[in-house]
């Protein structure tokens, strides 16, 4: 959902001037005590450090992708991580980064929305195929099932029952960074891999800093790789739709009855039912590899403010869409599995109990180039109170134009306690392929419904608070705690997507 926001602890005067600071306001006490201070080298880190993190995501909202930009998209996510920093010697640090995130989506559960069939019991559990007869009673009715359905059921606005409703994704990354004894240069490296059920990534990437001007001018060069492949998904009646050929009277579809628009039971055998465009064909392309290079330049302007500007250059290729997610096109027939009774009132959250098959699924081009260029501003009023501010303006090929702005307001309001309320936002246009639900045209050659690339406008509120021990009093085996960062921020979508998000940060330094 766009970058990640940083939990930011807040020293005074050190974050203005980080890294000036780090480099000479500590070794100023080590020296006094060296018969020659130039021959003092401070570490670049004292001791071990390790970081713990939790962060726990909820989200709202009837625009879901995967059932083709309506339907909920109701998630929640918890995400633990840890953070090992450790100095090898001086000059060298290996820091390692483990996550986790488990998430419950009720738009992923959707990918095979039949795992519900009525019955005259009601409703029972998953089913493993179709698994239903259409038709009630002679009379259309009976006592256990009022409306007297019987069969496969499903709906964009109710969560499934399938497998893809959870999922766990799990990263490591690796990172080594060196420098030079008079701390102006510093070379960095780092590896990484993620997975989850549906895709897996590996990256490596390298930066480069060099800081000029008694350490008030800084410029970083950075470079990443990412070789991710995808292990395809698909929606069920598209992926089914293949393996019988075309059959539908074969596999899931085996006494499944299909409706048309108008709640009409097709035949199967014959052409005026559902088949998808071309015939449903799958992912050519499984590789999604992306190449980043990025600038920032830094400088002190004075006693309290700071500047940085920086710009990125992102080329992505290979199998950009996410084959998860279903299209519908206006210009040809619509076709449900479900309580023909429910059609009338498909797009409402009334809909419990049909589904309209998928026409084909996302398709974008197999590559993209992306433009992000931004500044930062940031100024030290008092011992109180420090002014974090950021702008960044965003283009793409994919006709994407975007505008972020955000104000961060660290407040100290003791010497261990700060508050730091802020405030982001964030307006877009929609790409070029972009349409809502069942409005796309089959002459299109690429298409998405996802709204996340739709025109929007969202506002982040956020606020947290900070508490630091520089003196590592408490103490946990052989581990001081260095800080404890609380944060949490309501996000508000113009698309009527609402989420918040809470999180938690524990620093520790080994003595």
């Amino acid at each position: 959902m766009e970058e990640k926001q940083e939990v930011v602890v807040v020293a005074i005067k050190m974050d203005i001037f980080r890294l000036r600071w780090l480099l000479l306001l500590f070794p100023v006490l080590g020296m006094a005590q060296q018969e020659n201070a130039n021959s003092y080298k401070k570490r670049v880190l004292e001791s071990t450090e390790v970081d713990i993190l939790s962060s726990y995501y909820e989200q709202t909202g009837n625009n879901a992708s995967v059932t083709g930009g309506i339907g909920t998209e109701q998630l929640t996510d918890i995400a633990p991580s840890i953070v090992v920093s450790i100095p090898l010697n001086d000059d060298d640090v290996l820091s390692v980064d483990v996550g986790i995130s488990t998430y419950t989506s009720a738009s992923s559960s959707n990918l095979n929305p039949f795992d519900i069939t009525k019955t005259n019991g009601g409703v029972s559990g998953a089913s493993t195929g179709g698994g239903g007869i259409g038709g009630g009673d002679d009379d259309g009715e009976d006592d256990d099932n009022p409306g007297g359905y019987t069969g496969a059921i499903g709906s964009p606005w109710v969560a499934s029952s399938g497998a893809s409703r959870q999922d766990t994704w799990g990263s490591v990354s690796v990172g080594y960074s060196h420098s030079s004894d008079d701390r102006d240069q510093i070379v960095s490296g780092n590896v990484s891999f993620a997975a989850e059920f549906d895709y897996i990534s590996f990256g490596f990437g390298g930066g480069y800093t060099r800081l000029f001007n008694e350490k008030n001018t800084e410029l970083s060069l950075k470079g990443s790789v990412f070789l991710d492949s995808w292990l395809p998904r698909y929606p069920t009646e598209l992926d089914s739709y293949l393996e019988v050929n075309g059959n539908l009277n074969a596999g899931f579809f085996t006494g499944v009855d299909i409706w048309d628009q108008n709640g009409n039971l097709t035949n199967k055998s014959g052409s005026n039912t559902w088949n998808p465009i071309n015939g449903f064909s799958l992912i050519s392309d499984k590789k999604r590899n992306s190449y980043a290079f990025s600038v920032s330049f830094s400088q002190i302007l004075g006693k309290n403010t700071q500047m940085s500007i920086f710009a990125d250059v992102v080329r992505q290729e290979g199998w950009l869409s996410n084959p998860m997610q279903r299209v519908y096109f206006a210009d040809v027939p619509n076709y449900f599995i479900g309580n023909p009774a429910s059609i009338p009132y498909y797009t409402s959250s009334q809909n419990t109990e049909v589904f309209m098959l998928a026409d084909d699924m996302e398709r974008l081009p197999d590559n993209r180039l992306k433009f992000p260029i931004g500044i930062r501003l940031n100024h030290y009023f008092n011992e109180i109170l420090t002014v974090r501010t950021y702008y960044r303006y965003y283009f793409d090929d994919w006709g994407l134009r975007a505008h972020t702005a955000s104000v961060e307001l660290p407040i100290k309001i003791s010497q261990n306690f700060t508050l730091y309320p802020s405030y982001r936002y964030y307006t877009q246009n929609q790409i070029d392929y972009f349409a809502p639900f069942d409005t796309h045209l089959s002459t299109e050659q690429y298409y998405t419904s996802d709204f996340d690339l739709s025109k929007y406008d969202a506002h982040q509120y956020g606020f947290g608070i900070s508490y630091t021990d520089i003196f590592t009093k408490f103490k946990t085996w052989r581990f001081g705690l260095k800080s404890i960062d609380l944060k949490y921020n309501n996000y508000q979508r113009s698309t009527g997507l609402k989420a918040n998000y809470f999180g938690i940060g524990f620093k520790f330094e080994m003595d």
